[in-house]
This record gives C-alpha cells, structure tokens and sequence, in this order.
C-alpha cells in the first residue's frame, strides 16, 4: 500500500514558477529499496537545468531533485545495510528529490553520521563529492601546485579552494563581487581576482611568476573559458565541469599544442559508480564535514513549497548554497 506525499511537480518547462507543489502517492518499498522521510532537499544549478530545459534529461510531469537526506521509514525485501530509523543521504540520478517522502534503491544510500544537520549534509553532499573528485582525481592537487578555482565564492568553488588548500597548492581564486571574494579568503584562497574588473590571466601569470597554474577548475563556463585556458602553465590542465554563464564555443583542439595543455570535461558519476567507491568517497567527505575541516555553511533554507524562490535566489547568484525543509 502506498504513501500520501507531497511533491514538487514540473510540467512544463520554463522558469520557476513552473514549479507546482502536489499531491502524490509513493509506492511501497519494493526488494532492494528504502521508504524515506525525507527532511532536506538540495538546490543545485543542475536543477535549474532541468527545470528550464536546458537539459531534456527529466521525463514531463516530474519531479526534479538529485540529492537529499532524511530517514528510513520502510526497508524493502533484502535490505540488510539499513533498518527503520537510519539517516541516510543520497544523489538520484532519476531525480525525485523535491519531495516530502520517496522511495530509493538502497544501493545508493550512504549513512549520514550524528552532529551534521540536515540541510548542511544535503546541501553539500553532491557538491562535496564533486570538488573532492576534482582536486583528488581528476587532476590531483600536488604540494605547491599553482592552481586557479574560478568562481571560488560558490558552492563548489569553495569547497575546491579549500581542498586545494589543504592539499599543499597555492590557490588563486576568482569572484564577481566583492563579497564573493570575501567568501573565497575565507575558503582558503590565497589570491582573489575580480574577474569581472580584472584581466584573471594577466593576475595569474602575475603570481605565479609567469608560469601559470597546473590546473584551473572552471564551473563557469562561457564567461570564463578564455581566461582559464589563457592562464595554464606548460601541460596544465583546464578541468571544466560545469556552465553556469552558458556553454563554451566551439573550440579548436589545436590552441592546446602550444603548452602541450589539455581540457577535460568530468562528470561525477563515474567517481562513485560502484558501492565501495561511493561509501568510501560518503566517508571521507562526511569526516572532513564533521571536523570543521570544510566550509559548510548554508546561504538559506526555504520550505518546500516555495522551490520557486529558492531557484530564483540560487540564479541571481545570492550566496548559496540553499535547501528545501521537506
């Protein structure tokens, strides 16, 4: 028998407002799956994506929403890692976050430990899990590496220059504004460059000593790809994992052979894809949060039912990052 729920449901696509709180009712846990209760939902830029349909990747009428944390209320047949009560997190990759309970597969569920709030845990997870891939693997951060974090004030920015940080580089942040710069000082930059008043590879090369970075991390895309890819030193690494100001031209492949530099464009997906990666990335992440060793704070909280004003506060590029009290 199932559940009587609410959700955030988008029938079309379009701006925030297409975004309706319903009724719904969820199934009842099936073999291998949780019931969760869920207490936050995450607001991320890929939503925005969704919702606009800038990605076509959520099957209309749906509900939008890649991660959040809350309780398990039920457990399918075969479940044997969690029990009713477990606080849990996790990322969907089918969506169905924005709402007040769902059921999951238990494969994607990881622990969530005492003493991290909900809405701090489920603003950062995908964000978390992001950057620590980053600076991890994508391209590793090397004691004394020079390396640039465009946008180094947003969610993911922050958590990037931090990581860096601790990791021994020497880290050259960009911001839009002065409070952003602010937040990226706080986060463990060393240098911030206002990229909106100043020229980012003329700074760069200024602190480096000519050299440039080994690795720029770039989320922003359009606005910014020039001057990440201007700002690599010889074989430096321009990671670009996300376009928050749109996505970048066309591109000629042969602009690279000069520094004998390259471009790459990672998704998380791949760096969690089996149960052991995905605990083990949860674990390490989770520590870290709960040693204060991260910037964690939230920028704000909107109940569910107001989704719209937590997107439209998330695209006029308020600080962040923001969630939905379910």
């Amino acid at each position: 028998m199932g559940t009587a729920s609410e959700a955030i449901v988008i029938r079309a696509y379009g701006g925030p407002g297409v975004m309706k709180l319903e009724g719904v009712e969820v199934p009842a846990p099936l073999a291998g799956e949780l019931l969760v209760r869920q207490h936050a939902a995450s607001v991320n830029f890929h939503d925005i994506y969704v919702r606009s349909g800038s990605y076509r990747t959520l099957d209309l009428p749906g509900i939008p929403g890649l991660e959040a944390v809350g309780t398990v209320e039920a457990v399918g047949e075969g479940v044997t890692d969690f029990a009713v009560g477990d606080r849990i997190a996790y990322i969907a990759r089918n969506y169905g976050g924005y709402a007040r309970a769902r059921t999951i597969s238990a494969a994607l569920a990881v622990p969530v430990p005492a003493g991290i709030d909900d809405g701090v845990a489920a603003a950062w997870f995908l964000k978390g899990l992001t950057a620590q891939a980053l600076v991890e693997e994508v391209e590793p951060v090397r004691p004394g590496m020079a390396v640039l974090v465009q946008a180094a004030g947003g969610g993911v920015g922050q958590l990037v220059a931090r990581m860096a940080r601790l990791k021994g580089g020497r880290v050259i942040g960009t911001a839009g504004s002065e409070h952003k710069a602010a937040i990226a000082m706080a986060a463990g930059c060393d240098e911030v460059i206002l990229y909106r008043q100043e020229d980012v590879a003329t700074r760069v090369m200024a602190f480096t000593g000519g050299e440039g970075v080994g690795a720029a991390y770039d989320a922003v895309g359009a606005d910014t790809f020039e001057g990440s890819l201007a700002s690599l030193a010889v074989k430096g690494h321009l990671v670009h994992y996300g376009q928050a100001s749109g996505p970048i031209p066309p591109f000629d492949l042969s602009r690279l052979g000069a520094k004998s530099a390259k471009v790459s464009r990672p998704f998380l997906w791949p760096y969690i894809s089996t149960r052991g990666t995905l605990l083990s990335a949860s674990e390490k992440l989770f520590a870290a949060m709960a040693a204060g060793a991260l910037p964690v704070t939230l920028g704000g909280r909107f109940e569910l039912q107001d989704a719209a004003k937590a997107h439209a506060a998330l695209e006029s590029r308020a600080a962040g990052p923001f969630v939905l009290d379910c």
